[in-house]
């Protein structure tokens, strides 16, 4: 199994920037690929950003520009970076981790808001 934490969510105010971190525990060297999700109340949980083994990137087209995804999977460690915030990034975000063998594990999530 793999245990995810993340850190980093907060008050931000529109046009900043922050970093989400997520540090990964336990069968780490079964991950194969790391990623961030969005979730907003009363929406499905999306990802937007994926790093996988060997440091390729995947971006939903949304966060294509304003997001940079970095990480060491090996590590268990994945960043997301987030430019330009504004009201509409306001979520609870989600670390994700897929292992070799198909199983899919989520952090507890971090709110962002983004409100002057």
């Amino acid at each position: 199994q793999v245990q995810l934490v993340e850190s980093g969510g907060g008050l931000v105010q529109p046009g900043g920037s922050l970093t989400l971190s997520c540090a990964a525990s336990g069968s780490v060297a079964s991950i194969s690929w790391m990623g961030w999700h969005r979730w907003v109340p009363g929406t499905q949980r999306e990802l937007v950003a994926v790093i996988k083994s060997g440091g390729s990137t995947w971006y939903q087209d949304a966060a294509k520009g304003r997001f940079t995804i970095s990480g060491d999977n090996v590590k268990g460690t994945v960043y997301l970076q987030i430019h330009s915030l504004n009201p509409a990034d306001t979520a609870v975000w989600y670390c994700g981790a897929q292992t070799y063998n198909g199983a899919y594990y989520y952090g507890e999530g971090t709110q962002v808001t983004v409100s002057s």
